[in-house]
């Protein structure tokens, strides 16, 4: 589907970029969109920690109603949108390519799936290839988009910094999660932070910088499960692995699968401390 700036489906946001696209390309579900949208970007070089934490974040986001949007970029970027997928919730991917070039070829299933389930869009001609400036541009489509960009981990050059800048010449809400500081990938994204961007120090800054709530869905918790006892378990505040499994009188390595399936679901979240506890 071929879009003019001005012309109807043509996205509102993109009014706020300085140089919106003249012609975008979409392909997929325009209405999600309408969605409290959050871009959820990172380094291409993910450490485990930021791919757990972005996972996490894009599948409570999603499952509290929001759309999550990225570049399609291996690391961060496309376990945000397949985080989103997994819970059955909203994702658009913005590509630096021709709408229908599948770059990294590896993504290709992903970028089709997103194209049946979400929505993909470019500002390219479809079988244009990538070009020098063609991602950092990208960027600034994704920045225009969300309402809330969230940075899981960038070092001091990774193009999600441009997504940052660009969003805060926006007007828009910037956040970042915090890294370890003897890990290069967490530089630039721990500047932020330094230079006052919005810590994501748990699941519930990154509701509330959206303004939405987790849904509870206890039905999803029979009784007698372990997810259901760490469940009841964690009634009284949170705990670390230890003591929830020792009140939970169970194993822990069943109380620690039990709290991952629980993460899934968007019911507890793992602190930065080790604290588990209810969203």
């Amino acid at each position: 589907m071929e879009l003019q700036r001005g012309a109807a489906g043509y996205p509102a946001a993109l009014a706020d970029c300085p140089d919106p696209p003249r012609t975008l390309w979409a392909r997929g579900d325009l209405t999600l969109l309408d969605l409290p949208t959050v871009a959820i970007v990172g380094t291409r070089r993910a450490t485990a920690y930021a791919e757990r934490v972005t996972r996490q974040l894009a599948c409570t986001l999603a499952r509290a109603g929001a759309c999550v949007i990225s570049g399609l970029a291996r690391g961060v970027d496309a376990v945000g949108h397949r985080g989103a997928l997994e819970v059955g919730g909203a994702t658009v991917a913005v590509l630096g390519t021709g709408i229908d070039v599948y770059y990294p070829r590896g993504h290709a299933p992903l970028q089709r799936e997103i194209a049946r389930r979400g929505l993909l869009l470019s500002e390219l001609e479809p079988n244009d290839a990538a070009h020098r400036g063609s991602f950092p541009r990208r960027n600034r489509i994704i920045a225009a988009l969300a309402r809330v960009t969230i940075v899981v981990e960038a070092g001091v050059k990774s193009g999600a910094l441009i997504t940052a800048r660009h969003a805060l010449e926006m007007s828009r809400t910037v956040a970042a999660v915090p890294g370890p500081i003897d890990v290069p990938q967490a530089q630039g994204s721990n500047e932020l932070l330094r230079d006052g961007a919005a810590i994501i120090a748990s699941m519930a800054d990154a509701l509330a910088l959206m303004g939405l709530t987790a849904p509870i869905r206890l039905q999803e918790l029979p009784h007698g499960t372990a997810e259901r006892t760490v469940w009841e378990a964690l009634d009284g505040g949170g705990l670390d692995l230890e003591s929830l499994a020792a009140r939970a009188a169970l194993p822990a390595h069943a109380a620690l699968a039990a709290v991952s399936a629980l993460e899934l679901r968007g019911l507890v979240e793992c602190a930065l401390t080790g604290e588990i506890r209810r969203m």
